[in-house]
């Protein structure tokens, strides 16, 4: 990957933008992801500088026209009703993550309520039994919610982060946390 900034920030840059968040959490994962990307720290800090400039420029498009035009059309757009309301995900390919979509759920008049990562339409999910079923970056939060039901959604500890409370069959309660939507890592 090249380190010039004037290029258009691409699907490549935002694959980074996800990775920089999970190496809080995964660093050897994200290690190896960003080796399999072709690029370097540098590249990977320089893509989540460029995506922060994004979200505070003055001149900011809203999130959907933004990830619209960093990530192209979307592969499936998919009318959901919640509630009473009637919202859009849109959903586009992550190459990081095969069987998985990044999905920007859009509320009436295009105000994203979630940005994430979810299973592909059609894709089968892991199979959720036991708490040694829960590795890193095996599964979403949707995944895990169900598997896991009642989940208790808790605060997570940053905007792209969430955290669910889960109790596992036999017993013991456990905290599973997301960042982009993706398991990271359990906590007691």
């Amino acid at each position: 990957m090249t380190e010039t900034v004037t290029r258009p920030f691409g699907p490549l840059d935002f694959q980074l933008v996800l990775l920089r968040r999970m190496a809080d959490h995964q660093p050897a994962l994200v290690e190896d992801a960003r080796q399999e990307l072709g690029a370097s720290i540098a590249d990977m800090r320089e893509a989540n500088k460029r995506w922060q400039a994004m979200l505070r420029s003055a001149r900011s498009r809203g999130a959907l026209s933004r990830y619209r035009s960093v990530l192209g059309p979307p592969e499936a757009v998919v009318r959901r009703r919640i509630g009473d309301l009637d919202c859009e995900a849109q959903l586009w390919p992550v190459p990081l993550w095969p069987d998985l979509r990044f999905e920007v759920l859009a509320g009436p008049g295009g105000a994203v309520w979630n940005e994430w990562l979810v299973r592909a339409p059609g894709i089968p999910g892991p199979e959720l039994h036991r708490e040694e079923d829960l590795r890193p970056w095996s599964c979403t939060v949707d995944e895990v919610a169900r598997a896991y039901a009642p989940a208790r959604p808790m605060e997570g500890s940053a905007p792209t982060r969430w955290q669910l409370s889960i109790t596992l069959p036999g017993g013991g309660t456990r905290v599973a946390e997301f960042t982009w939507g993706l398991l990271q890592r359990l906590l007691p």
